[in-house]
């Protein structure tokens, strides 16, 4: 079973949630509190496979709840429900270590999904969360978000990846996890967790959010 402490501010979602999650004895939900100082206290105290937060919360937002997580708790994974209601807080979710992410919009089967991922150690990038990284790096000042046509930007020939680690960035930037990447690729995900190592360390960016902005920048980013 897998053993998660929720965190939403709001009741009834937050009572939603705890139902929906345990209907079917997949998940534990250990604690279920409405703030994220609460989840962090949580998530010390419990230990969980997973924290689920929302990225607005009073006394400690979802970023910073992440970040402390992480930092004390490595071993959990924080996947975050949102609803994008203030674009400063996605990126720094990111940043902190947050390795899920999902729109609040997702069905019951995709969050019990999202979740079982999470607990095993992969990561879930939601279609929603990366369209909604490449419209702020789109709103971003010009210096950060240099058209794909520009010379200025770099080319994955420029950074050095090779054909195979240019596939990985496009189904990176496409959404799609580790574990799906093996199969399209027809790998291992040990594999592709290698290429992906690679790829971050060629180019510089900051964790897999930072590769997605680069893929779309660069013109891998799909149509």
């Amino acid at each position: 079973m897998i053993r998660l402490v929720l965190a939403d501010d709001q009741p009834v979602v937050r009572d939603g949630l705890h139902l929906l999650l345990t209907a079917g004895g997949e998940v534990d939900v250990v604690a279920s509190v409405g703030d994220g100082a609460q989840a962090v206290e949580q998530v010390l105290a419990h230990s969980p496979d997973v924290a689920l937060l929302d990225l607005r919360m009073p006394v400690m937002d979802g970023a910073e709840a992440t970040a402390a997580i992480t930092r004390q708790c490595p071993d959990v994974g924080v996947l975050i429900l949102t609803t994008f209601a203030d674009d400063d807080a996605v990126l720094p979710a990111l940043r902190a270590g947050a390795v899920g992410y999902l729109t609040k919009d997702a069905s019951a089967e995709e969050l019990l999904a999202a979740i079982r991922d999470v607990a095993a150690g992969h990561t879930v990038l939601d279609a929603g969360v990366q369209k909604r990284l490449v419209e702020l790096l789109r709103a971003a000042p010009p210096a950060a978000s240099s058209s794909v046509e520009s010379p200025s930007a770099p080319s994955p020939d420029a950074d050095g990846l090779t054909r195979r680690e240019v596939d990985v960035v496009r189904l990176v930037a496409e959404g799609l996890s580790n574990q799906q990447i093996a199969r399209r690729l027809v790998v291992s995900e040990a594999t592709i967790k290698t290429h992906l190592n690679h790829v971050l360390s060629k180019l510089a960016v900051d964790g897999r959010p930072g590769l997605v902005a680069w893929a779309w920048r660069n013109g891998l980013g799909g149509t």
